[in-house]
């Protein structure tokens, strides 16, 4: 028997007054699930992680993370989901460390010692964890960014395009994370534009 989807998105339209964005979209995404999704710009990519991390509303459609509607969920959705965006919300001038230690106060996490080495040992950045976040290469941001989102350890993870700008070993160190994110039974949900890396890095692919 399949597992249930953590990610459920049934027949949702998306429209900014008039003009529509997202016509009776459907997906799912089970535990251990990688699912990309392809699209041109303005496709809706973007709209469609805002609405399931609860940044958006749909206009019409449910949408649920692990059997819960996210239009009525509170505040504990936060701890639910993990989101990396086009910006990597990171502060420049702390160390990748630092950076951590704050994110782990945000979300209350008891003895955060352990964890932050864990994470940061995930994303390869434990060596470069004491230097400040602006000396940084971009794939190091980026990945610093999946610490980040996954730092409290949440079942859902939503990236947005997480490639853009990466050099190929950049996103070659990216295509394993994530493959090792989706083995530990997250379900995972990204956007990309590269259909390559989509057929590569993905289980399943869905075309807006």
């Amino acid at each position: 028997m399949a597992n249930p989807p953590l990610i459920a998105v049934r027949n949702v339209y998306k429209r900014y007054g008039h003009k529509p964005v997202l016509k009776g979209v459907d997906l799912a995404v089970a535990p251990g699930e990688v699912t990309a999704l392809l699209g041109a710009n303005g496709a809706g990519k973007t709209t469609l992680l805002r609405l399931v991390s609860g940044l958006a509303k749909p206009s019409q459609g449910e949408i649920t993370l692990g059997g819960v509607n996210v239009g009525k969920a509170g505040a504990e959705l936060r701890r639910y989901i993990g989101v990396v965006s086009h910006l990597p919300l990171l502060y420049d001038n702390l160390t990748g460390y630092e950076n951590l230690t704050f994110f782990a106060r945000l979300y209350d996490i008891q003895q955060p010692a352990p964890r932050i080495e864990a994470v940061l040992r995930a994303v390869d950045l434990w060596g470069p964890r004491r230097e400040a976040v602006r000396t940084y290469s971009r794939g190091m941001i980026q990945r610093l960014a999946i610490g980040r989102a996954i730092l409290h350890d949440p079942p859902v993870l939503l990236l947005d395009e997480p490639d853009t700008g990466l050099d190929p070993h950049s996103a070659d160190m990216l295509h394993r994370l994530i493959q090792r994110l989706g083995a530990a039974n997250r379900a995972i949900l990204l956007t990309t534009h590269n259909l390559e890396r989509a057929r590569a890095w993905a289980d399943s692919i869905c075309i807006l």
